[in-house]
């Protein structure tokens, strides 16, 4: 059976997969329409603290509001959906806790946020699809772990540029081509010293956050997506940054491949981006035929020149594929994308300008730093921040433009819930 038909059996004996969606924002919003079309999957919570945004999600995906009913309490909210209804609540841990929700979807775009209420959730017997690859990126081995002891999975979601590179990565591994180089295309113009004051009227024209459109300007998105892909497939960074080389889509085979054979690596088992032309929005994975007849049979079907051949997804759907990863966590119990036990990558922080000592640093994408994929040795042995614990951080000497930001250097604020888990999953791992 496939999974639509798998859906539409849960429709048809009035089981559907019961999602309890938290955050509303634009992400959240595609995820109510498209839950709407398909059969077999409805919303159970909407959780968004900015109530009003919940409502105006569910007009935007044509949804009654006669459909849903405002809940303050868990009993409120469990009663609304033994109704038929959508409980819309302000409260996100009502969404982790409520009977009758199989799969808690974390938009929330905060990653402290987002990795206490997807714990809450697997405490409480529920699968977790991760939005926030942020939150990933700096815990996510701990996230994986914790889902395996309460017997629930936790899945990056489909549709995002990580979850759709591994979905090449696993289908080249299936077929026993040897991985030379995963990656993506970058979507935006490269620039390193990007802060959001040059990016505000680009943002307000695109109805976009500034701060998050300097997100992926400055090139820290695509290093936390490379960084996600890497630890969940073993796969690491060529160098500190990855090369990012202006090779198009019929460059990538020649370029990202070993330096013995003309390219710009110095080994196999690589994750790096391309900023040329026709790679971006999509994905590819660049293997290395493992026989002269595979050779002779991907020349013959014009996939490359060989021997090394790109394997391209053109396209991600981003909050519309991530229902997918909700049915299949509730039907199958399968993940699209979950980190390694152990990380073999880090975001580093690297300083935009030079900042004095006693500076409170921001969120990404704001003026003070940005990410640079590593290796985890490197970071162990430079004893590197992690990116994801660089929000209000305060410097304890003066860093120089382009420098790591360190915990020599830096002092994370202690009180935050992603440092306290990062603590705690490099306990894990003996850190």
């Amino acid at each position: 059976m496939s999974l639509s038909e798998d859906l539409a059996r849960r429709a048809d004996a009035g089981n559907p997969v019961k999602i309890g969606l938290i955050g509303a924002g634009e992400m959240g919003t595609d995820i109510v329409t498209q839950v709407t079309l398909m059969r077999g999957l409805e919303i159970g919570v909407l959780a968004e603290i900015r109530i009003e945004h919940a409502w105006e999600a569910l007009d935007i995906a044509g949804i009654g509001r006669d459909k849903a009913a405002f809940c303050e309490t868990l009993a409120e909210a469990e009663a609304a959906m033994a109704q038929g209804l959508i409980a819309v609540t302000s409260k996100g841990d009502i969404a982790c806790t409520a009977k009758g929700v199989h799969v808690i979807i974390d938009a929330t775009g905060n990653p402290g946020v987002g990795a206490e209420l997807a714990i809450q959730a697997m405490d409480h017997g529920k699968h977790v699809v991760m939005m926030n690859v942020e939150a990933d990126i700096t815990i996510g081995a701990y996230l994986a772990r914790h889902a395996k002891q309460k017997g629930v999975v936790y899945s990056l979601a489909a549709g995002d540029e990580p979850a759709c590179t591994m979905e090449l990565v696993n289908f080249a591994r299936a077929l026993g081509y040897p991985i030379i180089c995963a990656g993506k295309g970058k979507n935006n113009p490269l620039k390193f010293d990007a802060t959001p004051e040059e990016y505000a009227e680009e943002a307000k024209r695109r109805n976009m956050n500034a701060r998050m459109l300097v997100e992926f300007v400055d090139g820290s998105k695509t290093m936390i997506e490379m960084v996600a892909v890497a630890n969940a497939t073993g796969l690491i960074p060529d160098q500190p940054g990855m090369h990012g080389p202006k090779a198009g889509i019929k460059e990538l085979d020649q370029v990202l491949i070993p330096k013995a054979d003309g390219g710009v690596l110095s080994g196999a088992g690589r994750v790096d981006y391309s900023v040329g032309p026709g790679v971006a929005p999509g994905v590819f994975v660049i293997v290395k035929a493992p026989h002269p007849r595979v050779d002779e049979r991907l020349r013959d079907l014009k996939v490359g020149k060989g021997p090394y051949y790109t394997l391209h997804r053109p396209y991600h759907l981003t909050s519309l594929e991530t229902p997918m990863t909700a049915a299949k966590l509730a039907l199958y119990q399968q993940a699209d994308m979950t980190p390694l036990a152990v990380p073999v990558a880090e975001v580093a922080t690297i300083a935009k300008f030079d900042l004095a000592a006693g500076v409170k640093l921001g969120k990404i994408g704001d003026a003070h730093y940005r990410g640079w994929a590593v290796t985890m040795d490197v970071s162990r042995d430079k004893n590197l921040l992690p990116i994801g614990l660089a929000e209000r951080a305060v410097t304890t000497k003066p860093i120089q433009a382009g420098e790591y930001l360190t915990y020599d250097n830096c002092a994370p604020d202690e009180s935050m819930a992603i440092v306290k888990l990062r603590r705690l999953q490099d306990q894990l791992l003996g850190k």
